[in-house]
């Protein structure tokens, strides 16, 4: 157990040491303070877990966590020339969607679960950590991926035809609204 918690910690601190602004900001509170930016950094995670918990506007909380840093990462993925950092946004959102219409159903029974908003935050956190067992990665090819491939065909059927509903009527819309402002300046 010592073995494996030591992976972590080395782990946490070879990425508290890598160069950006999480180093630059924890860098200066190492300096002021005389503590190392280890203990810092698992205080700040501490603090914001009991929040979790227990503070108001968790909920808030957790998914600026789960939609920030994800959201900036994207727009960036999106401007580089590499594929592959797209095809990992891509599946985050699509699992956080995913996520975002079971938890429409299931929130008034969640959310009185204490520790419902640091479960989601874990998980969250987990799908956009950048480790080889990324939980988007996972759960879109153990859950999301399978259940695709056996109904993908059925899907993009319905999907056509909503598409093809959804254009008639809304052609349909914009003739109807084209003539009514034809009426209306034929009547001034």
């Amino acid at each position: 157990m010592t073995a494996f918690l030591e992976q972590y910690r080395a782990g946490l601190e070879k990425a508290l040491n890598e160069p950006g602004v999480i180093n630059d900001l924890l860098a200066k509170a190492e300096q002021r303070t005389g503590v190392k930016r280890l203990y810092i950094a698992l205080g700040m995670i501490g603090v914001i877990a009991i929040y979790l918990t227990f503070g108001y506007g968790a909920q808030l909380l957790c998914n600026s966590i789960g939609f920030v840093y994800p959201a900036y990462a994207s727009v960036r993925a999106i401007e580089s020339d590499k594929k592959d950092d797209d095809t990992k946004w891509l599946t985050y959102w699509t699992v956080f969607a995913f996520f975002s219409i079971i938890e429409f159903f299931s929130d008034i029974l969640l959310s009185w679960f204490p520790l419902y908003w640091l479960a989601k935050c874990i998980l969250l956190v987990w799908c956009f950590a950048p480790i080889s067992w990324n939980g988007s990665a996972v759960i879109y090819n153990r859950v999301i991926r399978p259940r695709y491939l056996k109904y993908n065909t059925k899907l993009d059927k319905i999907v056509g035809e909503a598409t093809n509903t959804a254009s008639k009527l809304l052609s349909q819309g914009l003739d109807i609204t084209q003539n009514l402002v034809k009426n209306a300046n034929k009547d001034d």
